[in-house]
């Protein structure tokens, strides 16, 4: 994970050298609609939480764009029968491609690089009971407005286990929808 990371970094910096001038960094923030999938979860319900954080946009041609963000992100699931909360919070690190189809409308897909930071159910500190590293794929759609503002939607489907239970043999994995408005500030 460490050489991925390096590997990140240093194409980010090498892009920055190439497009200085056209390079673009804001902050965004929005919604998610967060459960997870696999093993045990037919009585499971989405929760509704918040994401914010900094991004920057790196063009590469006209066309196509690579779009580095550091997001807080609440996720998590409710149990259906008693309305339990499980509350998963992450710094998420998403590596976005995009693609222009038009002026300001994108497509954007890659992958994501999640940190657990907390997990609480009825105020109660769980966070043993999850791995805290997450590694998922997104895929979205954004629109960008000439003066820097900008609306995403976007589904983050987790890829691999985030159970960290003894003698437990279930896989689950995260599952996000986000919508988000954001601003480019230069």
């Amino acid at each position: 994970m460490k050489k991925f990371l390096l590997l990140a970094v240093v194409t980010v910096l090498g892009f920055a050298n190439v497009n200085a001038q056209k390079i673009k960094f804001g902050a965004k923030g929005g919604l998610n609609f967060a459960s997870i999938s696999g093993d045990n979860t037919k009585d499971i319900d989405a929760v509704a939480a918040f994401n914010f954080g900094l991004l920057s946009e790196i063009p590469i041609s006209d066309k196509f764009s690579f779009q580095p963000e550091v997001m807080f992100s609440g996720q998590g699931y409710s149990f259906k029968d008693n309305d339990n909360l499980v509350a998963l919070n992450y710094l998420n690190v998403p590596l976005m491609g995009k693609y222009y189809l038009t002026k300001g409308l994108s497509i954007e897909a890659g992958p994501q690089l999640g940190f657990l930071l907390s997990a609480k159910n009825e105020k109660k500190d769980v966070k043993d009971s999850f791995k805290t590293f997450d590694f998922g794929v997104n895929f979205g759609l954004g629109y960008k407005l000439d003066n820097g503002l900008n609306f995403g939607a976007r589904y983050n489907l987790g890829l691999t286990d985030i159970n960290n239970l003894d003698n437990s043999s279930s896989k689950n994995k995260n599952g996000v929808l986000q919508v988000s408005v954001g601003y480019f500030f230069f």
